[in-house]
């Protein structure tokens, strides 16, 4: 039996229809132009972007401070969990650095820098956001809606873990997709 040209152009009017809501859903902004194609031209020596010191207190303040200014400025929470013994959090620390980087994540987040130690410190903030179990790797970043205090990036926060191994552009959309 011959498919009848009405249910045939039926499914495909679904199909577009779900494609292009998969496509609606990660929409984000589009990624800035990244100037560097390898770690290798960051300037050296990376950054050592962590606060070691911090307590539990100044922390739990200081990503409270950063999400009502992201609150009131219509922007993103971005936190970013790691600690300055890993290459992977100096090389995402090194790239943000980049100018058309550092004004993008500018234009569209407002940053909180959290060191969590080597897994043992800080741990009170990704658990807020549901992760109780042990960080799979960092750095991790949390996006957050301050408006509802969701995050964005569930199940996908440990992207970065590996960022030496990514290209910068290939970073710098992963930022794209969730801003707004």
């Amino acid at each position: 039996m011959t498919p009848r040209p009405a249910l045939i152009a039926a499914l495909a009017a679904l199909t577009l229809g779900a494609l292009n809501l998969g496509s609606a859903a990660q929409a984000g902004v589009p990624a800035p132009k990244v100037s560097i194609s390898d770690y290798a031209q960051l300037k050296t020596p990376l950054p050592y972007p962590y606060d070691e010191a911090a307590t539990p207190e100044a922390t739990d303040a200081a990503v409270a401070k950063a999400k009502a200014q992201a609150k009131k400025s219509g922007k993103l929470l971005l936190i970013d969990l790691g600690g300055n013994w890993c290459g992977d959090c100096r090389v995402l620390a090194g790239t943000l650095d980049l100018p058309e980087m550092h004004k993008f994540v500018d234009k569209h987040y407002v940053e909180v820098i959290v060191d969590v130690g080597r897994f043992n410190k800080n741990l009170q903030v990704p658990a807020h956001y549901g992760i109780t179990e042990r960080l799979e790797g960092v750095p991790s970043l949390l996006l957050v809606d301050p408006k509802t205090d969701k995050l964005l990036n569930a199940g996908n926060v440990s992207h970065l873990a590996d960022a030496r191994h990514m290209t910068p552009q290939s970073l710098a959309d992963y930022l794209a997709q969730y801003a707004k």
